[in-house]
């Protein structure tokens, strides 16, 4: 495994981290403690979950992924071994201040989740969105408050524009607040767009850690989605409305790619979009999940791809279709 700073913050985490959203969902817990089990053995040293992981799976209210990963880090002893990042943002309780990046919120997800993880401190604290209806300095303000008693480390955000980040970046300048020190964008091969139009140069600009999710577009880049339309079994249930901006032309002309320098470097569409993810140098790490071991360990199989220039650059010159 390779490690890398989470920009400026000192955190130096491995170049996967291990993504916990199918927790609960689509896998049970034995197999999930046996996934973390497999990250850590092979260098994994970042997870990343939230505390909603899932509440939309049957019988899971939210919670589950950080409870199952707490129970893992005491009866490993793991603590040690593993940076911790979760998100909170979404509802986890009725009333006012269920959901959304007011202070009250916060403060009390922070303490669940810290409840939750079986942790005195969490490493990375992230707003999963942006709320609209909260001052950004009220939830900065917040942040500073959880970082001066040390139950959080860094904070970074996740799902924000350019403009959102800009703004929030100014008001911990402006006030001498805590900063952003992360973003969590969507970002893979058929879906370039949204981070690279503008939030990439923003994040070289500002020296930012960036930990693209759904590296593999839920599937699609690994080529098990088909230009028949069939749906694959155990697609988490995203199906073809979730995969239909990628089944055209341009995203299956992707999956050709993929397919071709794979065979020039004896690998799957799917190491051979992760290892063009890696090669971005604004890349500090890729969430990749699984639901079973084999498939994170096809993942970091990755990790020793090289691509050549011209090889990134065929990648690059395809168009994304979104």
């Amino acid at each position: 495994m390779r490690y890398q700073l989470l920009g400026k913050a000192n955190l130096n985490v491995s170049r996967f981290c291990l993504g916990t959203m199918t927790m609960g969902w689509t896998t049970d817990k034995e197999t999930s403690f046996a996934i973390m089990d497999f990250a850590l053995e092979h260098g994994i040293n970042f997870f990343d979950t939230a505390d909603i992981y899932s509440f939309w799976a049957d019988n899971n209210d939210g919670g589950v992924s950080e409870a199952w990963i707490g129970e893992w880090l005491v009866s490993r002893q793991a603590r040690d071994k593993v940076i911790i990042a979760t998100k909170a943002r979404g509802r986890m309780w009725d009333g006012s201040d269920g959901e959304g990046l007011s202070r009250g919120h916060l403060l009390r997800a922070v303490e669940d989740s810290l409840k939750r993880l079986q942790v005195d401190t969490i490493d990375l604290y992230q707003s999963h969105w942006p709320d609209e209806d909260t001052p950004i300095e009220e939830t900065l303000r917040a942040y500073e408050a959880m970082i001066s008693q040390g139950k959080v480390r860094y904070i970074g955000c996740s799902n924000h524009t350019p403009s959102q980040l800009r703004q929030a970046l100014a008001v911990s300048a402006e006030h001498n607040l805590p900063c952003y020190e992360s973003v969590q964008p969507h970002y893979n091969l058929v879906h370039r767009l949204e981070y690279e139009a503008e939030m990439m140069g923003l994040c070289r600009e500002e020296t930012m850690g960036v930990i693209p999710y759904s590296p593999l577009a839920g599937g699609f880049l690994t080529g098990k989605y088909k230009r028949t339309g069939e749906i694959p079994a155990q697609s988490r249930g995203y199906g073809n409305a979730r995969m239909k901006p990628y089944m055209n032309d341009q995203g299956y002309a992707i999956i050709d790619a993929l397919d071709q320098l794979g065979q020039q470097h004896d690998a799957s569409p799917a190491q051979i979009a992760l290892a063009w993810l890696l090669a971005n140098p604004t890349v500090t790490s890729a969430i990749v999940g699984a639901n079973r071991i084999s498939q994170l360990a096809e993942s970091l199989k990755s990790i020793e791809i090289s691509l050549s220039v011209e090889e990134k650059a065929r990648l690059d010159q395809l168009r994304s279709p979104t």
